[in-house]
């Protein structure tokens, strides 16, 4: 079984399903709300211990009640959090989330306490894997990919400027149409591999400029999208330190992420592997 260790973000997601998204300055009534743990941090992490991992997360919460509420489902769910730290002077981190009927989602994040994760504090235990994203202090992000000794995953989301040695130091950087859109040309400076998601679209994996693996989710019917990167963030990075062929884990990912668009709410969303397998 591979070790992966997650430095992230750990959010409580107050989750609004709507007949329909609303449009710039429009308020839409008669929604049903709903609260669930998230953070693309925790989500990457709960993901992986799902999929076959050992996961560890390295994040920070709020000395409150929605600290403990975003962590129940990590902590069920086996994810190490001797990692995760407890700050006094901020809230735990907060998104709000609107879905759609089709699974098509509107996030704001409140960081929060995910801001406490400065490089000063941070501790990364030796591991198999290391994944990041940017809802953390992007300073803490640069400092562990340079320091980290296996493989590295960058998941570029949300997207904002970063330092270049991110880039340099990945093994694997993902994004999905539009933060590769954002990103642009600043993305041939990775020296590893980039996956580029594209919904139901499918998945590209690319490396040097040239496509190494395709591949397309299989069918579903989305409820909601939210933890969708986040799966297949974590899944391929498991497939490939496992050592999957880049094909076979970009296949495995697809299928993650579209089996964790079949449920509402984030990590209540996350699949087990046995779950992924049979959907392939």
């Amino acid at each position: 079984m591979s070790s992966i260790v997650v430095i992230g973000s750990i959010n409580l997601d107050l989750v609004a399903t709507v007949a329909r998204l609303p449009s710039p300055g429009e308020t839409v009534t008669d929604a049903v709300l709903s609260r669930f743990p998230g953070g693309k941090g925790a989500n990457q992490a709960l993901a992986a211990q799902r999929l076959g991992a050992e996961a560890t997360l390295i994040a920070c919460v709020g000395e409150d009640a929605a600290g403990v509420e975003a962590q129940a489902l990590l902590l069920e769910g086996g994810v190490d959090l001797t990692g995760v730290q407890t700050v006094t002077d901020l809230p735990t981190g907060t998104a709000l989330i609107a879905v759609a009927p089709s699974g098509e989602n509107h996030i704001v994040v409140a960081p929060g306490a995910n801001r406490a994760l400065t490089p000063d504090v941070l501790t990364v235990p030796d591991s198999d894997a290391l994944i990041c994203q940017l809802e953390v202090p992007v300073d803490t992000v640069a400092k562990a990919t340079q320091d980290f000794k296996g493989f590295i995953c960058v998941n570029l989301a949300p997207a904002m400027h970063i330092d270049v040695s991110i880039l340099q130091c990945a093994d694997l950087v993902i994004v999905n149409e539009i933060e590769a859109t954002w990103y642009g040309d600043s993305l041939s400076a990775a020296n590893g591999m980039i996956a580029t998601t594209f919904g139901a679209a499918g998945a590209v994996l690319s490396k040097n400029g040239e496509d190494i693996a395709r591949a397309k989710p299989p069918r579903i019917e989305a409820v909601d999208t939210t933890a969708a990167g986040d799966t297949f963030t974590a899944a391929l990075t498991v497939a490939l330190v496992e050592g999957q062929s880049p094909e076979e884990s970009l296949q495995f990912a697809c299928a993650a992420g579209a089996a964790a668009a079949t449920k509402l709410g984030a990590q209540p969303s996350l699949p087990s592997r046995e779950k992924v397998e049979t959907l392939m």
